[in-house]
């Protein structure tokens, strides 16, 4: 049962606003009694984060409270997970807690999912927090917003296929990419002993990867890239000759955002890993160890993971606002919901079709970078009285990182129609600094520029995997 209290924003100051002893309602006041404006944001992912950054940045905490709500306690950009799933990346190094970050930048942070909304009341309600016992850590309770911003992302879209959700594993979270990489190392270790008592012994560990964008294709790579380095840490008869890694596209190519030469070019690369790329093969059901395909063929797989489109999280639907078929919340061009002017939605979990386009805009990172910054000026202009200005998608381009083997992607998109094609060494310096641009977006350029040189240290003086 859900209590409403009364929580005062200076009395109740946390940097961790989610210790709280008992279900609140969490409302803003100033010292004399006057109300705060309250702006909340759901979703701590790139564009989520960048927003409160800015929002407690330009108001500070004297006349607003600016607060972001997520379920987990630390924040990790969203395209390196593949790293972090093949152990190239260590995740404990470059996650953002949100605790110290909300203390840095004048917002508050509360640990909780969304549980819905209530518009006549203008609160939102989060469902209790339970630990891995299932036993009550935090209660449900309720937060009062004036704005309110929904930045929750998107997760893996099964499309219905049977047995996915059991057997395979997606990269949407840190969580799911630790899991991958702990058990990828624990094939890789009994290949290794195998090969010991055996050299004659023909083990591989066989993975099997269904997607061929961006998420797909760089796995594939940055797997050869730590099994060539496993080696080195203790696999001494481990070497990327033991992987047997199987990139299944529904589609008729690989990489379909980017123009066919640079797909041809990575795929190319792919083969010459030792990557095995089926086009036109489409997965109808996963079973234990084995994936089947409309063509009755059946890839069996150590691992499988699940990389084939995103979609909106469930919950979206049941909020009372309009949804698409991918359950994406459908947005104006102010970023707005057509259902709520008080309620915004941006990145993976928005849906926008600019005025004679055909298609929404797509996911991706750049889109939640540009789409924070219109809901930015928005709420700002809004505070003022000011007309809201419209989204306009700028698309930058694709870049896709085949790990230390090469990069390729087309810069500009819209500017020159995509054209611009890259590779090489400037693909990979552009590629990074996309990564770059993300730290200045969360941390401002005085400690954006500090994580980079440290980032830069790290990648000498640490090791080249992570293995625990």
């Amino acid at each position: 049962m859900k209590h409403e209290n009364l929580l005062d924003a200076e009395a109740g100051e946390m940097a961790a606003g989610d210790a709280l002893a008992a279900p609140v309602e969490v409302r803003g006041r100033e010292a004399g009694g006057t109300r705060k404006t309250q702006i909340v944001v759901v979703g701590g992912g790139a564009g989520g984060l960048e927003l409160v950054r800015r929002l407690g940045a330009k108001f500070g905490r004297k006349h607003h409270d600016i607060i972001l709500v997520d379920k987990n306690l630390s924040h990790i950009w969203k395209p390196l997970l593949h790293e972090v799933a093949a152990g190239s990346l260590d995740a404990n190094l470059d996650e953002v807690g949100y605790r110290g970050h909300c203390y840095r930048w004048g917002y508050r942070f509360f640990q909780g999912s969304l549980d819905g909304i209530d518009r006549e009341t203008r609160t939102i309600s989060l469902a209790p927090m339970l630990d891995e016992t299932g036993k009550e850590v935090i209660a449900g309770h309720t937060i009062r917003y004036d704005y309110l911003v929904l930045a929750v992302g998107s997760i893996s879209n099964d499309f219905g296929v049977p047995g996915v959700k059991e057997h395979c594993i997606y990269l949407d979270a840190r969580d799911q990419a630790d899991r991958f990489r702990t058990k990828l190392l624990n094939h890789c270790l009994r290949v290794s002993r195998a090969m010991m008592k055996n050299p004659d012994a023909d083990e591989q560990v066989k993975i099997a990867i269904v997607g061929g964008g961006a998420t797909g294709v760089e796995l594939a790579a940055e797997l050869y890239n730590a099994a060539g380095a496993l080696r080195h840490y203790g696999l001494e008869v481990f070497d990327e000759s033991r992987l047997n890694v199987t990139l299944l596209e529904a589609g008729p190519r690989i990489l379909p955002a980017l123009p066919e030469k640079l797909a041809n070019a990575a795929r190319h690369e792919l083969t010459e890993l030792g990557v095995t790329v089926k086009p036109d093969t489409q997965v109808i059901e996963a079973r234990p160890r084995t994936l089947a395909t409309s063509a009755g063929e059946e890839i069996e797989a150590d691992l499988m993971v699940w990389a084939a489109g995103v979609k909106g999280a469930d919950f979206l639907g049941e909020l009372g606002l309009q949804t698409n078929r991918r359950n994406q919340i459908i947005v104006r061009e102010t970023m707005q919901t057509l259902d709520d002017d008080r309620i915004f939605a941006l990145g993976d979990c928005a849906s926008y079709t600019p005025e004679g386009s055909e298609a929404p805009v797509p996911p991706r990172a750049q889109a939640a970078h540009q789409m924070a910054g219109t809901v930015y000026a928005n709420i700002v202009r809004s505070l003022k009285g000011k007309p809201l200005k419209s989204f306009t998608y700028q698309d930058k381009g694709s870049l896709i990182s085949l790990s230390r083997f090469s990069t390729v992607g087309s810069l500009m998109g819209n500017l020159v129609g995509g054209s611009l094609a890259i590779e090489g060494r400037m693909a990979r310096f552009i590629y990074t600094s996309l990564y770059r641009l993300h730290l200045i977006g969360i941390h401002g350029w005085i400690k954006g520029l500090f994580l980079m040189l440290i980032g830069r240290v790290n990648r000498i003086v640490r090791p080249k995997l992570k293995l625990h």
